[in-house]
């Protein structure tokens, strides 16, 4: 489905799928779990879900005349951390507002993991005291017209690189993906797990299994806390790229599987059932995940694991899309493990 559009290459080829034997046997042995390794998919700054995004908006970024990214997160913003990682790769500057998203003390929390690599890079950093919003942000707008009045091209990345026309493509692309390492495994997932803030992950996802009729077996987990405004997200995002790659069939709200039982308590900020599947992640697997997305998507498969909601002998594939370095802004949560 996606080639009629360019690609610029980022990521060391496609993502090794692990069998997570351990976790599967500690929770029961009754469902088989595996994770696809995004977090392992490229050299820049440890990668992660949004350089396979990036890659399909990379050229039109080139095209553009730009000579500077633009983009918002989060203090401990993966993804701004990957936009600077793919400026500095491909000689662009980089500006990064970084909204207060996540009310977290941790006295560390503005200087290290992602921000911290984000500063190496080069990338001109702006801390900006707002809260968390999945929307289009008035800092980001304000960012842009600087960048212009000081002369330079710059080139608008939203958050998550998600409601950027491009920003479903790299996902559809997870799926053929997936597609072509079950045929060489020689059996299909019958779900596949996905954390879900700002939706271009989980759309992108839903359009590139749709294809199989498989776009309602991708579970997403809600980590925004934010549910109608994701849902709605990841909706239109859906629709759009299902358009834009000619899937051939509408995408309708019962293609959409996303649970909202497991944002708790904010944005950001782990629950103690958070850290629990984060230990036993790490304990059983030495797979680490980090406390905004992947705690919370991990959590979740846990959860409806021990539920019962895989049926017994369902084959499951949690997409492990990064983040871990955010884990070190919360240095003392986790400072006796």
């Amino acid at each position: 489905m996606l080639e009629k559009f360019d690609r610029y290459p980022l990521m060391f080829g496609p993502t090794p799928i692990e069998r997570l034997s351990r976790l599967s046997a500690n929770l029961g042995g009754n469902v088989e779990l595996f994770a696809k390794r995004e977090d392992c998919n490229s050299g820049l700054a440890f990668g992660g879900n949004k350089i396979r995004k990036l890659e399909y908006i990379i050229p039109d970024a080139i095209a553009s005349g730009a000579d500077t990214l633009v983009s918002i997160g989060g203090v401990q913003s993966n993804h701004t951390r990957q936009v600077a990682a793919v400026a500095a790769k491909i000689g662009m500057k980089c500006r990064l507002v970084q909204e207060s998203w996540v009310p977290f003390p941790d006295a560390v929390y503005d200087r290290v993991g992602n921000i911290l690599m984000s500063r190496v890079m080069g990338a001109e950093v702006e801390l900006v005291d707002q809260g968390f919003d999945i929307g289009i942000r008035e800092s980001w707008e304000n960012a842009l017209e600087d960048v212009k009045a000081k002369g330079g091209k710059p080139y608008p990345i939203p958050a998550g690189a998600s409601v950027h026309k491009l920003g479903g493509l790299g996902y559809v692309g997870f799926a053929e993906e997936v597609r072509a390492q079950e045929a060489e495994l020689g059996f299909k997932f019958d779900y596949v797990v996905v954390c879900t803030v700002t939706g271009s992950t989980h759309a992108g996802m839903l359009v590139g299994f749709a294809k199989d009729g498989r776009a309602d077996k991708v579970v997403g987990i809600d980590a925004s806390g934010t549910l109608e405004q994701t849902r709605a997200q990841v909706m239109d995002i859906a629709r759009k790229t299902a358009d834009l790659v000619g899937l051939g069939r509408d995408i309708g709200d019962d293609d959409l599987t996303l649970i909202a039982d497991y944002a708790y308590p904010a944005y950001g900020v782990p629950s103690d059932e958070t850290n629990a599947a984060i230990r036993l992640c790490a304990r059983m697997e030495g797979m680490m995940t980090d406390p905004v997305y992947e705690g919370k998507s991990m959590q979740g498969l846990i959860d409806l694991v021990r539920k019962g909601y895989f049926p017994a002998g369902s084959k499951v594939l949690y997409a492990h899309l990064g983040g871990v370095p955010a884990i070190n802004g919360y240095s003392y949560l986790y400072r006796n493990g």
